[in-house]
């Protein structure tokens, strides 16, 4: 062998695909080509995981700028035998300026192993020709995440010459392992004049072995070398696995580094539910990208926001608090469901949540089939408020895998039950059906009344009066009183959902105070003993001077925030008056309409609750009331909402007494 050239496909007598054919097979999708790219490359790595292994799937997405060493080799190896003309735009990349390239990597899976030839892939070992020769094979992997293996057409859309290089690593026949690298081009057909005339080409290309009559991969050493001389990474001595690396990709216009943020933002929102430990058992798959050998994080599911969420309801859909989704006519039963409902402040959106059309609020539920690879986030009723949300999840039954694999278009993104016939369309129908019917349960979830009070659940009632949120804002106080050992007083209403949050009031802040008034000895159990505890300067000492009268100064508006995946409300203040003072928090709910402020919870409902008071540095004081030192330190008031009311939020201060 000369060396790896390439080959063009001509038309046979009997036929075969155009270029454009298999281009098109993915169909015109919703999803961007780097979102399609992460779903189609991680669930043809998840297909083929070793299945006698408990290692996770390595999976990784690189880009970066062939370096000077090995540019020529890239130009003098894959210019070789290439055809001429606009048939074949891989020469114009290669020949002007720097060469980009995209590799997605997995290890942890058995590689393109079988045959190289497709006649003579008979038996169920034919991975190669499914990747590189065949278009169109049913998935041969119990309940994996493919069905009609298109999805390999992403790569070479993904490529603006259409051209992949294959860099694969396998468990031969007889258990040796091998190493196999090939190009492969996918364009457009054309016409070629030829010495014997004109010739119709399917616009396919190889790139490899040419010394026989069908082009075939380089295998072995062979493989290794020209591997090295593009700069391909090597594997290990019992490493298996396959890169793809893609030649001049479509970034969308993005820059190489917002290309990979976009990427690690995309796999946490499409794969995470392989990157969390379940039942004691590691993440089924590990992810990294890189840009230029820097890498871009992958966002953890458990921590980033909403994804926590998703993480919850999965829980709940495995754990013993899941609902089984039922048809009862014909009988069979469809999968199960977790739901949670939240308080939360309004999303910033991504462009990953974006191309998925979740925006600032979360009302949807994750469907999935038993390869827990995501299909699409359905949305549901949306709450009424902007910090209210809820996530679910939905996992089809093993015995149903089938049914909802036919009803995914190519790209495995959606389940349409118009593509299916009866009864099988029914099963998809009643699942959305059953899910609706879930959510409308959850969004009117009862809460409990006094006696003699109007019959209107809180839930209800928080439906009913959403407009206090998203800029409609209840009425607070606050009151600075001109006595010695009088309160100062700020009001806030929130409206929280079952555990979260709907919407603070405007702050109102209290009016400056600069009166003097005289305080007496301070009373020792204000420092220490059954009094309250001081916190924030020295202990005070007996004083008998003239003072300005303590007051409450609020920064800002209220927010929400999430500590330990519980969510808080959060009054930033300040106690101008220097020296200590004794703070209290006042807390009720009111009903919405009725204006009626409630300090005693009903039967079986809940109050809001001081957290506790958070420093300068993160420390939190659990006392109630609390001895503040004054002056220009900023504190936190951490409350934890009431669920399904409006949360009526005071902080009172006064001067210590006494020594």
């Amino acid at each position: 062998m000369t060396g790896p050239q390439w080959f063009s496909q001509p038309y046979p007598p009997e036929g075969a695909s155009a270029a454009e054919g298999i281009r098109n097979q993915l169909g015109r999708p919703e999803l961007d080509l780097l979102t399609i790219l992460v779903r189609e490359s991680a669930q043809n790595s998840w297909d083929a995981r070793l299945l006698k292994s408990d290692a996770p799937v390595d999976y990784r997405i690189d880009m970066w700028t062939v370096s000077p060493a090995h540019t020529g080799a890239w130009r003098e190896l894959l210019l070789a035998g290439a055809p001429s003309g606009d048939n074949f735009p891989l020469r114009e990349t290669l020949k002007h300026g720097s060469i980009r390239v995209l590799a997605v990597s997995d290890r942890g899976t058995r590689g393109l192993g079988g045959p190289t030839r497709a006649d003579d892939a008979v038996g169920p070992e034919r991975d190669f020709v499914s990747f590189i020769r065949n278009i169109g094979e049913p998935r041969d992997t119990a309940l994996g995440g493919g069905t009609y293996g298109f999805g390999k057409g992403i790569f070479y859309l993904l490529s603006k010459p259409g051209t992949v290089l294959v860099h694969s690593r396998c468990r031969t026949a007889k258990g040796m392992y091998e190493t196999r690298l090939i190009g492969c081009t996918l364009w457009k057909s054309y016409v070629a004049l030829e010495d014997r005339g004109q010739r119709r080409y399917t616009g396919r290309h190889w790139w490899g072995d040419t010394s026989g009559h069908v082009v075939e991969p380089l295998v072995g050493s062979e493989a290794e070398t020209f591997a090295q001389r593009l700069g391909l990474k090597p594997f290990g001595p019992q490493e298996t696995g396959t890169t793809v690396v893609v030649i001049d990709p479509n970034l969308d216009e993005l820059e190489g580094s917002e290309a990979a943020d976009y990427l690690g933002d995309t796999i946490a929102w499409h794969l995470w539910p392989k990157m969390i430990s379940t039942a004691g058992r590691p993440p089924a798959m590990r992810f990294s990208v890189t840009c230029d050998g820097v890498q871009h994080p992958v966002p953890d599911p458990r921590s980033a926001r909403p994804l926590n969420m998703f993480v919850a309801a999965y829980e709940m859909m495995t754990g013993p608090d899941g609902n089984g989704l039922e048809c009862l006519k014909p009988k069979r039963h469809l999968g199960r469901l977790g739901l949670v409902k939240r308080i939360m402040p309004p999303l910033e959106p991504t462009r990953a949540s974006r191309m998925l059309d979740i925006e600032d609020l979360i009302h949807h539920v994750c469907l999935m089939r038993p390869a827990e690879l995501v299909v699409t986030y359905h949305p549901g009723p949306k709450p009424p408020s902007t910090n209210q949300g809820y996530a679910g999840v939905f996992r089809a039954d093993e015995a149903m895998d089938e049914i909802y694999a036919k009803a995914e278009p190519p790209t495995h993104d959606a389940w349409n039950p118009h593509s299916l016939e009866r009864p099988e369309s029914t099963f998809v129908q009643t699942t959305f059906r059953r899910i609706n019917e879930a959510l409308e349960r959850l969004m009117s979830l009862s809460g409990v009344t006094r006696p003699g009070a109007s019959n209107v659940a809180l839930g209800a009632a928080s439906s009913m009066f959403s407009g206090l949120v998203g800029g409609a804002w209840g009425i607070g106080g606050a009151t600075a009183y001109s006595k010695p050992g009088s309160t100062a007083t700020r009001s806030a209403k929130f409206e929280a959902d079952e555990t979260g949050r709907r919407g603070p009031s405007r702050p109102v802040r209290a009016p400056e105070a600069s009166d003097p008034i005289t305080t007496g000895d301070l009373d020792p159990r204000d420092i220490h003993g059954n009094g309250p505890s001081f916190v924030g300067g020295p202990k005070p000492a007996n004083v008998g001077s003239t003072v300005r009268r303590p007051r409450v100064q609020y920064i800002g508006d209220p927010y929400y925030d999430d500590r330990e995946n519980n969510s808080v409300l959060i009054q930033e203040f300040r106690l101008p008056v220097p020296g200590p003072q004794r703070v209290h928090i006042d807390l009720a709910v009111t009903l919405p309409g009725t204006g009626g402020r409630e300090t005693d919870p009903p039967i079986g409902a809940s109050m809001p609750e001081l957290v506790g008071w958070e420093d300068d540095t993160g420390h939190l004081y659990t006392s109630d009331p609390q001895v503040l030192e004054g002056g220009e330190s900023t504190w936190r008031a951490v409350v934890r909402p009431a669920p399904d009311t409006m949360t009526e939020i005071g902080i009172k201060v006064e001067a210590v007494k006494g020594q």
